[in-house]
């Protein structure tokens, strides 16, 4: 077999473990009547998960599959939920927003859990209770999956200001909502000159995004016969994902309209006079989506659930085997929030809130837990008309002191020949795990 046909059959295999239907049975909209009295009182497993991104999703469902009598609450401050995965895509109109879009609802009535539309604001460890701002949720276990949030202080330095300025007029777009439809309004209403994209250096919120969303935004400027470049400013020394594939496509394609600056690590930006300041050049902008550092979420380093790592400054200070918190028996996190140097991606995110469901639903059973690896899936769109398209499917292990390594990992990176965007690969995939986290 070769690489190529590995690379099919994983994939297939990927989608049909993710779009096995589970069942449970239907959501109780009593449930949310009086939580704090309902919890204390209840002799089921009481099981609160704060975030409904894809790892959140995945482990309300999953956990409820695998420990059918547990009350599962999944707090989730949205009304909706809306794909940071396959928003490039969205960016170049090759999707609407309904298909980004999904109910939160109708996932909590399909799979038997409740969905608690509030925010959490603190907790009180000692007595197993989540304060949010719709009341206290009792729990035996609880589940942290709050995504990220972004660390704009290497730029900053700490002046808040700045910071709010910079994500205000020119907001990275990775975490869905309104940030995605200030970034869809400027590059329609785009008229030409240059257009900075940046790439942080540790580990950000998916690899690839931030090369795909070059490819489509040059893409849409050629198409358009937009006289602009998109400058393409990456702190990392070279491509962090699928190279090849990539820097083919800005030689092949785009040489015209993509300037891409490696190991340009980016010391001030004068959002007056529009020029950003590396060590060692100046690029003067038209327009701009700056995407900064990410880091786990302020609620919790106020809580005091997060550690340093030599990926980003701030993450969850979780037992890598485990996804316990250090210090808290009954305390878990997964998802982009996590210190382990898995993809912070859709696919990844996913994964790990399945597995961990197992391993928490082995604890109840007085069993062993065991930790599985997530799987990275990744395809990222090089070009809309043709849709063309590169793959890679990894997975993890750990070395002798719990650092993240690569198991496994394969790639399909030429676009040109591969016909992966004939096949649609990202929409299928896409469609078959937002079916599988609301539907089936």
């Amino acid at each position: 077999m070769n690489r190529r046909e590995l690379l099919k059959n994983s994939a297939k295999a990927l989608l049909f473990a993710s779009a096995a239907p589970l069942y449970a049975s239907a959501a109780n909209d009593d449930k949310k009547a009086d939580r704090t009295k309902k919890n204390t009182n209840s002799k089921h497993p009481k099981i609160v998960v704060v975030g409904g991104g894809w790892s959140g999703l995945s482990f309300a469902k999953h956990i409820k599959h695998h420990v059918p009598d547990a009350e599962v609450t999944l707090v989730e401050k949205r009304y909706e939920f809306i794909s940071c995965p396959v928003s490039n895509a969205w960016l170049a109109d090759m999707v609407d927003m309904d298909f980004l879009t999904h109910s939160y609802i109708e996932a909590a009535n399909n799979f038997g859990y409740t969905y608690f539309q509030a925010t959490a604001t603190g907790l009180r460890a000692k007595e197993n209770v989540l304060e949010t701002t719709q009341g206290d949720l009792h729990y035996d276990y609880l589940v942290f999956a709050t995504g990220i949030t972004y660390d704009y202080y290497n730029w900053s330095k700490g002046d808040e200001a700045f910071e709010k300025k910079l994500h205000a007029l020119y907001p990275p777009a990775f975490i869905p909502g309104s940030e995605h439809l200030t970034l869809k309004r400027k590059i329609k209403a785009f008229k030409g000159g240059t257009f900075v994209l940046t790439v942080p250096n540790g580990n950000y919120r998916c690899l690839a995004a931030p090369y795909e969303r070059t490819c489509l935004i040059a893409d849409y400027f050629k198409k358009n016969n937009i006289k602009g470049k998109v400058v393409l400013i990456d702190e990392n020394n070279d491509i962090t994902i699928k190279a090849e594939g990539f820097h083919s496509a800005f030689k092949e394609l785009y040489k015209d309209q993509v300037v891409y600056m490696s190991g340009s690590k980016i010391t001030n930006i004068d959002l007056e006079k529009k020029i950003v300041e590396t060590e060692f050049d100046e690029v003067a902008f038209d327009d701009a989506a700056f995407y900064p550092n990410v880091r786990a979420p302020k609620l919790l380093e106020k809580l005091g659930l997060t550690t340093q790592t030599v990926y980003n400054r701030v993450e969850a200070n979780l037992d890598v085997y485990t996804y316990r918190f250090k210090g808290h028996h009954n305390i878990y996190g997964c998802g982009d929030i996590r210190p382990m140097g898995f993809s912070k991606s859709g696919n990844t995110a996913y994964t790990e809130g399945q597995n961990l469901a197992k391993m928490i639903a082995d604890d109840i059973a007085k069993k062993k837990m065991r930790w599985v690896s997530p799987t990275t899936f990744c395809v990222s769109i090089i070009s809309s008309q043709p849709d063309r398209e590169i793959t890679l499917v990894s997975d993890y292990k750990y070395g002798k002191h719990g650092e993240t390594e690569f198991n496994s990992s394969i790639t399909d990176e030429d676009w040109a020949h591969n016909g992966i965007g004939k096949s649609k690969a990202q929409f299928n995939w896409a469609k078959s795990m937002y079916d599988n986290m609301f539907y089936v």
